[in-house]
């Protein structure tokens, strides 16, 4: 068990340094593209594209007021954005009743494929 336990160890430090360096390298490709104002392009064998989404940051506070009802509220538990949109979708919340509980944050995904 305790060679488990090592392994575990190891793996564990190895995903944080490579999810470090993951970071460093997405932010200087970013930086690359924003720098040229291209949201796709091929370098060298790879094809890069940029994908930029809306994101909703609810506060818990401001939704917990708008939604009285404690049984809706019973069903978000933690706001949880997947959640609540899937709430609005089925229209047990109204989008319009819930407009000023979120900001939308723009979050720029990072694509790499070989071609």
């Amino acid at each position: 068990m305790e060679k488990k336990v090592q392994q575990y160890y190891k793996l564990k430090t190895k995903q944080k340094e490579l999810e470090k360096e993951l970071a460093e390298l997405r932010q200087d490709i970013l930086s690359y593209c924003s720098e040229r104002g291209e949201t796709e392009e091929v370098i060298g064998s790879y094809k890069v594209k940029l994908v930029t989404q809306n994101r909703k940051e609810y506060d818990d506070e401001k939704l917990y007021n708008t939604l009285s009802d404690p049984e809706v509220w019973r069903l978000l538990s933690k706001t949880d954005p997947a959640k609540v949109a899937s709430l609005t979708k089925l229209n047990i919340i109204a989008e319009e009743k819930i407009q000023h509980t979120y900001a939308v944050k723009t979050v720029t995904l990072l694509q790499v494929d070989k071609q």
